[in-house]
């Protein structure tokens, strides 16, 4: 057992097993490219053109099957992201884009206030996700990555760049605002508000230097019902959907669930999970918090696909390396549940049981959902260490 540990946490072998996953899948799809219309990487693809639609005034969300299928459904500061990637050839800028994707988590996740052997364990419970997720060229790991590293300025008193963060990851993608969680833990809340308002003009002014003002207001404008329709179409989708709201519309055939009906039990019981005030300064009650929120946003989003659950399983990650030991037999059931159903949609699952059951009735979402429920019960009941030691992070 002490060797299998050793080995689990030998920090050169993890770090190959993370980014050889990240580079394998887009490597083999570059190297495969056989000059047609590019589907090995058509998200890149989407990514690349809105720099180029920012820069020549065309709508970020409109359909262009001239360069890919598909539409782009982020907002235009995310071209600016992209920019630096999207000036190099497609084959050297889509590998550079995942892999600064791949090296900006692993950053995120070795900052938390983690020992080592900790912060390793949560790479490798994420590896076959970050290799799912670099193959569909995501920028999922970019928006878990702003949204830990929101938490971790705030604790290391850097409220400005927490800020930042924030806005910066709701700017691109929605599910950053989720950050305004740790809100409670910054001991300079005006700091820290007075921060979210100034990165909020500065970046929503910055992309206005490389277009216009009318047309920035425009595309946000238009940005609301494309996320709309996005949402709509995962709901009628057999693959996606696959959030709480999804399973259980799927499994009780329910054709009109309303999504409040689900979304404000669990809003309940988040903000019921933050009222042990004595707490909020409690690294251990801090972490479960973050992960809780990582796992909330996955799993309570109409907009859930299966290559976000890298978001929900670097939580799964943090929560178990914070479990009490030693660990139960239910909770490495629930470890082991969570990997193998949340990968259920690569080729490493059996076809027959993803095709007849995890895909038709969203079971992807329901380890997550049991260990979202187990994290808000300790919050509420475990008893943590008033003067608990543990590694920084500091930035």
């Amino acid at each position: 057992m002490q060797k299998l540990k050793n080995l689990l946490t030998n920090k050169p072998l993890v770090l190959i097993i993370w980014f050889g996953l990240s580079l394998f899948p887009i490597l083999k799809g570059v190297l495969s490219y056989t000059g047609a219309k590019n589907t090995n990487y058509n998200n890149y693809i989407i990514y690349k053109h809105t720099f180029i639609n920012l820069l020549q005034q065309h709508s970020l969300f409109g359909p262009q099957p001239e360069y890919y299928f598909d539409l782009n459904h982020y907002g235009p500061v995310f071209a600016l992201i992209i920019a630096p990637f999207s000036l190099l050839p497609d084959s050297i800028g889509v590998i550079l884009w995942v892999m600064f994707n791949s090296w900006i988590l692993y950053l995120a996740v070795r900052k938390l206030p983690l020992k080592e052997n900790q912060y390793l364990i949560v790479l490798l419970i994420n590896a076959l996700s970050i290799m799912g997720s670099s193959g569909n060229v995501q920028v999922n790991p970019l928006i878990t990555a702003l949204v830990l590293f929101s938490f971790i300025f705030i604790r290391n008193q850097r409220d400005f760049w927490a800020a930042l963060m924030i806005v910066l990851g709701t700017y691109i993608k929605l599910y950053g605002v989720v950050g305004l969680a740790f809100f409670f833990f910054s001991e300079k809340k005006l700091k820290l508000t007075l921060s979210l308002v100034f990165w909020s003009v500065i970046l929503f002014v910055l992309p206005m230097l490389c277009s216009s003002p009318a047309y920035i207001l425009k595309t946000y404008h238009d940005w609301y019902p494309d996320l709309v329709a996005k949402n709509a179409a995962n709901v009628q989708s057999s693959r996606a959907y696959v959030c709480v709201m999804g399973m259980i519309s799927k499994i009780f055939k329910i054709s009109n669930l309303s999504n409040l009906l689900v979304l404000i039990p669990a809003l309940l019981l988040l903000g019921l999970s933050l009222t042990r005030i004595k707490y909020w300064k409690n690294v251990q009650y801090q972490l479960l918090l973050v992960a809780s929120t990582l796992i909330f946003t996955v799993i309570f989003s109409t907009g859930s696909e299966p290559p976000t659950y890298i978001i929900a399983i670097i939580g799964v990650g943090i929560w178990f390396v914070n479990l009490d030991r030693p660990i139960t037999n239910f909770e490495v059931f629930l470890i082991g549940f969570a990997l193998i159903l949340t990968n259920a949609p690569s080729d490493i699952f059996p076809r027959y049981l993803r095709v007849k059951y995890v895909i038709p009735y969203a079971l992807i979402a329901l380890p997550s959902f049991v260990i979202w429920l187990k994290i808000i019960y300790e919050m509420l009941t475990r008893r943590f260490e008033s003067d608990l030691k543990t590694s920084s992070g500091q930035m």
